[in-house]
């Protein structure tokens, strides 16, 4: 009886607490930062967005893939129409209405803005310093997620 608690209760553990994807806030970056250096890589993605919606639900559930960027580098999952002031790298970034509820965030902008216009999804590699080395704005499959996360960890 005493294994079967315990195997329930590790199988419980297991099942909720690891193999999950850890997302962080900017906010947390910052600090994080001054404890470990890791190069950030932020997913910039809508809720409209289909193939920023496949990506969640394939690429970013991918075992290999939720270990590597748990291990090696810091995740944000960013919402480009985040409303919600956002401290990074000692500046604040807002969002920016457009028309009748619709808008985009000053810092999807700046770190997703490729030949002047965001499309969707987009990956943004920043680098130890918080300095973009790295956008890509395109869908990723899990294969070529992992091939991108091993160069960048050369």
């Amino acid at each position: 009886m005493k294994k079967l608690i315990l195997f329930i209760f590790f199988f419980g553990i297991s099942a909720t607490g690891f193999g999950q994807l850890k997302s962080y806030s900017f906010e947390e970056i910052d600090s994080l930062q001054q404890i470990q250096k890791r190069k950030i890589i932020v997913f910039i993605h809508t809720d409209w967005c289909q193939f920023c919606q496949r990506m969640k639900t394939t690429t970013f559930r991918n075992k290999e893939i939720i270990e590597k960027l748990n291990s090696d580098f810091y995740f944000v999952d960013f919402n480009a129409e985040e409303k919600r002031e956002i401290t990074f790298n000692n500046q604040v970034f807002k969002y920016k209405p457009s028309g009748n509820n619709v808008g985009v965030h000053e810092l999807a902008l700046q770190l997703g803005t490729i030949n002047n216009q965001i499309v969707y999804p987009v990956l943004c590699v920043l680098n130890e310093k918080n300095e973009i080395i790295l956008q890509y704005n395109n869908y990723l499959n899990p294969k070529s997620f992992i091939i991108l996360m091993n160069q960048l960890k050369e």
